[in-house]
């Protein structure tokens, strides 16, 4: 039996989040409400103990919501790296320590470092590590896209939908990322998991 939309959307996010949690986390991730939300100028977020239970007041759960607006033009790749993010903001309230709603601290920052997933502000490397609004890149061959490269090649998880937009965004998405040398600054554009060295500064180009 073929799966519903919201069958197909949900059940490999929560795969996803399942298989990260165990492999990148250890297992200590607590479950949570996993949704769909447009949030302008967000990719995701993550909320504290957002929702409690209709039946049971002391039943609660955090939530993590990801934007299918910023699925556009990007790989399942970028988009799980978006879950993970969100999901060491889960990790800090449940295991570390977090600082004021929405803020990007340096344990946060720390975290994501050990999971290949350095955080910027721009995006790129060099750019700020901490503060309100802050994002990340991808390292080639580190614990984030070794592990997301399994779980994509394995087939058990794919991202079905996305928000309406550019035209044929799914097919730029999977043949065009750009990789970017963290020295001199050069762009070069490929197909998503190949490698790159640039010439001049003799160091692999970066997501």
């Amino acid at each position: 039996m073929t799966d519903t939309p919201t069958e197909a959307v949900y059940k490999d996010l929560l795969y996803a989040y399942d298989y990260f949690n165990d492999v990148l986390f250890g297992g200590k991730l607590p479950t949570c409400l996993i949704t769909m939300q447009r949030k302008p100028r967000a990719r995701g977020y993550f909320s504290y103990e957002r929702f409690n239970s209709r039946r049971d007041e002391q039943d609660t759960t955090d939530e993590i919501a990801l934007n299918p607006v910023a699925f556009q033009d990007r790989t399942d790749e970028e988009i799980l790296s978006t879950l993970v993010h969100e999901m060491v903001h889960l990790w800090q309230y449940h295991v570390g320590s977090p600082s004021r709603s929405g803020y990007h601290n340096r344990e946060w920052a720390d975290m994501m470092k050990r999971l290949g997933l350095p955080p910027s502000d721009t995006g790129k490397p060099g750019g700020r590590e901490t503060g309100q609004r802050v994002t990340h890149y991808i390292i080639p061959d580190g614990p984030f896209a070794l592990t997301c490269a399994v779980l994509l090649e394995d087939g058990d998880c794919n991202i079905h939908y996305e928000e309406k937009g550019s035209q044929n965004a799914a097919k730029k998405a999977a043949s065009k990322t750009r990789y970017t040398c963290p020295s001199c600054g050069l762009n070069a554009w490929a197909k998503p998991g190949v490698r790159i060295n640039c010439d001049q500064c003799d160091k692999p180009l970066i997501v």
